[in-house]
C-alpha cells in the first residue's frame, strides 16, 4: 500500500474518530441503544430455536397442548422483540438528531469566528452544503445504518455460532462461503469509498450553484442569461450523477455477488441438509433451524455489505466536516494575553508604514508603506480612485487581516497585540451596501446591541430619520424582513443600518460610500442621519459625496495604496493634481456637489 494511502486512511479514521467523540456526551443513551440492539439480536436468534421445537415438539408429536404450548413461547417471543426494537429504534434515532444538531452547531460555532479571508478562498454555498447535507446523511448514518451495521454483525456472529450448535457438517457448508463473500467487500468497499468522497464534492458543487444563481435572479433575467446557467447547471449535474452512477454501479456488484454467494451456499446447503432429513439422521424442525439461522447469516452479511457504501459515504462526510472544525483563524488574541482595552477609547489611530496584499492576491500590494494619523474626534474623509486601498484600510482596522508590514495602533496598541472582540466594539460599520439580516425590523436594529431596550431602539430610529417610515408598516418595528432587506428601498435599508450604529454607541465610526446608491432625495434624508451618528465620535468616511468631503476636517488622497496627500479642500485642490482633477469632473459634470469619475466608482 502507498504512502498516500495510508496517510488517507490515517485522516479517515482520524476524521471517524473526532466525529464518534460527540456520540461521548450521550453514552447513557447509546448505551441503552446498544443494550437493545443486543436483546433484540438475541430475541431473533432465538426464534430459530421456537421453530425446532414448533416442529418437532408441537407438529411432529401432534399433540395439542405442545402445540400450544410451543406456540405461546413463540408469540412471547414475538412481543420481546417487538418492545426491543421499540426501544433501539427510539434511542438510536434520538442520539442520530442530538449528534447532528451538536455537530451542525459546533461547525457553525467555529466559522463564524473564522477570519474572512476563509472564505475568500472558501466557497460560502459550498460550506452551506457541507452543514446540511454531509450532516444530513451522517444522520441518517448515526440513527439507522450504523444500528443496522451493528445488529447485523451481532446477527452474523450469533447464528453463525448457533449453525455449529446446530449441525457441525451443514455449518462448514455455510463457511465455505464465508472466504468467497469477504474478498469482494473489501475490493468494491475501497472504490466505493473513494467514489464517495467524490460523490459528495459533487453535491456540494450543485448546492452552490444553484444559491449562487437564485441568489442573484435578478441579474440572472435581467440580462437574460437563463440559457447559458441551465446549460452550465446541466453540466453540474451531470458531473455529480456520472460520479453518483460509478459509485452505484460499485455497490450493485458487491450487492449482486454477495447474494449470488451466500445463497448459493444456502441453496448447497439444503440439498445437503434435505438428504439428511430423508435418510433421518436430522430431524425436520432441526433442517428448519438451520435454514432460519442460515438465511439470516446469508441476510446479515448481504445487509452489511450494503451499509458498508452509506457508512463509507458517512466517512467521507465525516472528513469534509472535520476540515472545517480544524480549520484556524489567522486572526485571534496574542497568546500571552491581549492587550486590555477601555470601554471606549479616545478614537485616535496611528497607521505606520503599513504594507498589506490579500492572500487571495499576495502579488499586489493593495497598500504601500501607508501612514496615516487620525486624531480623536476628527472627521476623516479617504478619497481616491477605484483600488486605491481606501476599503482596504477599513479590512485592517477592524482586524479582518493583518498586515504584513507595519502597524496599526489604536489608543497607543498595536492592534495584534488587542483581542479582535474587544477591538471591534470600538468600531461601527455603515457599508455601501446595507446588511440587513432576516429577522424583524427591530432584530436589525438591535443587531449591534441586544440588550438594548424598547426606548432605547425608537430613539437611533427617529435619530436615524429611520421612524416615520417603520411606523408605516403594517407590523411596524415587529414587520419581517425578507432575505438582505428584501422589499425595502434602498434609503431606507441605510437608514437601518444607521440607526443600528447610532444604538451600538462606538467611539469610532466607519462609512464606507453610504450614500453612493441613493438617489438625491434618499440621499439628502441619509446624510442628515449621518450627520447626527457622526457627532462626538472619530469618522471616517471613504468619501463619495463632495459634501462629505468638504465637511470634513481633513482629507486623506489615497492612489495605488499609498498617501498622496493629507489636507482640507481648499488646500488639496491648488496643492494635490490628482484631488483637483477629481473635483474638477464633478463640478464638470454635476453642479450639485456630486463627485463622479473614478471617486463614483466601487472599489
Amino acid at each position: 500500500m502507498s504512502a498516500d494511502d495510508d496517510n488517507t486512511r490515517d485522516e479517515r479514521w482520524h476524521s471517524v474518530r473526532i466525529a464518534a467523540g460527540f456520540i461521548w456526551p450521550y453514552k447513557r443513551a447509546a448505551l441503552v441503544a446498544a443494550l437493545a440492539l443486543l436483546f433484540t439480536a438475541g430475541i431473533t436468534l432465538s426464534i430459530g430455536q421456537g421453530i425446532r421445537l414448533l416442529i418437532d415438539r408441537g407438529l411432529a408429536t401432534g399433540s395439542p397442548a405442545l402445540l400450544t404450548q410451543t406456540v405461546l413461547v413463540f408469540l412471547a417471543l414475538v412481543v420481546a422483540l417487538a418492545v426491543g426494537t421499540f426501544l433501539r429504534f427510539y434511542a438510536v434515532s434520538w442520539l442520530g438528531e442530538r449528534v447532528v444538531a451538536d455537530i451542525r452547531r459546533r461547525v457553525f460555532d467555529h466559522l463564524i469566528e473564522l477570519h474572512p479571508g476563509f472564505f475568500d478562498t472558501n466557497r460560502g454555498l459550498e460550506i452551506q452544503s457541507r452543514l446540511t447535507t454531509d450532516t444530513t446523511l451522517l444522520q441518517s448514518v448515526i440513527g439507522s445504518s450504523l444500528s443496522v451495521a451493528l445488529r447485523n454483525a451481532v446477527m452474523l456472529v450469533g447464528g453463525l455460532i448457533l449453525l455449529f450448535v446446530t449441525n457441525v457438517k451443514l455449518s462448514l457448508i455455510v463457511l465455505l462461503a464465508v472466504p468467497l463473500v469477504v474478498a469482494p467487500i473489501l475490493v468494491f468497499g475501497r472504490r466505493v469509498r473513494q467514489l464517495s468522497r467524490s460523490s459528495q464534492d459533487r453535491v456540494a458543487d450543485v448546492g452552490a450553484y444553484i444559491g449562487e444563481n437564485l441568489g442573484q435572479i435578478r441579474t440572472v433575467q435581467a440580462y437574460n442569461h437563463q440559457p447559458h446557467d441551465k446549460a452550465r447547471f446541466a453540466d453540474t449535474v451531470e458531473a455529480a450523477f456520472d460520479v453518483s452512477r460509478l459509485r452505484i454501479r460499485q455497490r450493485a456488484y458487491l450487492i449482486a455477488v454477495v447474494i449470488l454467494l451466500v445463497l448459493g451456499a444456502v441453496g448447497a446447503m439444503i440439498w445437503v441438509g434435505g438428504m439428511d432429513v430423508i435418510q433421518g439422521r436430522i430431524s425436520g424442525g432441526e433442517l428448519a433451524a438451520f435454514v432460519f439461522y442460515s438465511v439470516l447469516v446469508g441476510a446479515a452479511v448481504g445487509s452489511i455489505s450494503e451499509v458498508i457504501g452509506e457508512l463509507q459515504r458517512a466517512a467521507g462526510a465525516a472528513e469534509r466536516l472535520v476540515e472545517l472544525l480544524e480549520s484556524t483563524s489567522e486572526i485571534q488574541a496574542p497568546p500571552s494575553g491581549a492587550v486590555p482595552l477601555p470601554e471606549r477609547v479616545d478614537g485616535s489611530v496611528h497607521i505606520r508604514e503599513v504594507s498589506f496584499a490579500y492572500p487571495s492576491r499576495p502579488e499586489v500590494l493593495a497598500l504601500e508603506a501607508f501612514s496615516l494619523d487620525v486624531r480623536p474626534g476628527e472627521t476623516l474623509a479617504l478619497v481616491g480612485p477605484s483600488g486605491a486601498g481606501k476599503s482596504t484600510l477599513f479590512d485592517l482596522l477592524l482586524r479582518f487581516f493583518d498586515p504584513q508590514q507595519g502597524r496599526i495602533e489604536l489608543a497607543g496598541h498595536d492592534l495584534r497585540m488587542l483581542d479582535p472582540r474587544d477591538l471591534r466594539r470600538q468600531f461601527a460599520l455603515v457599508s455601501q451596501t446595507p446588511a440587513l439580516f432576516h429577522g424583524t425590523i427591530d432584530d436589525n436594529i438591535r443587531y449591534g446591541r441586544p440588550e438594548a431596550s424598547d426606548s432605547q431602539v425608537r430613539a437611533a430610529a427617529v435619530a436615524a430619520n429611520a421612524h416615520d417610515f417603520i411606523a408605516g408598516l403594517p407590523q411596524g418595528y415587529a414587520t419581517r424582513l425578507g432575505d438582505a432587506g428584501l422589499g425595502l428601498s434602498g434609503g431606507q435599508k441605510q437608514r437601518l443600518t444607521i440607526a443600528r450604529a447610532l444604538l451600538a454607541d462606538r467611539p469610532i465610526l466607519l462609512l464606507d460610500e453610504a450614500t453612493s446608491a441613493l438617489d438625491a432625495q434618499s440621499e439628502a434624508v441619509v446624510q442628515e442621519a449621518l450627520e447626527r451618528l457622526m457627532q462626538g465620535r472619530t469618522t471616517l468616511v471613504i468619501a463619495h459625496r463632495l459634501a462629505t468631503v468638504r465637511s470634513a476636517d481633513r482629507i486623506a488622497v489615497m492612489d495605488e495604496g499609498q498617501l498622496q496627500a493629507v489636507g482640507t479642500h481648499e488646500q488639496l485642490v491648488v496643492s494635490n493634481p490628482l484631488y483637483a482633477h477629481l473635483a474638477e469632473l464633478q463640478f464638470r459634470d454635476d453642479g450639485r456637489d456630486r463627485v463622479v469619475g473614478a471617486v463614483s466608482q466601487p472599489r
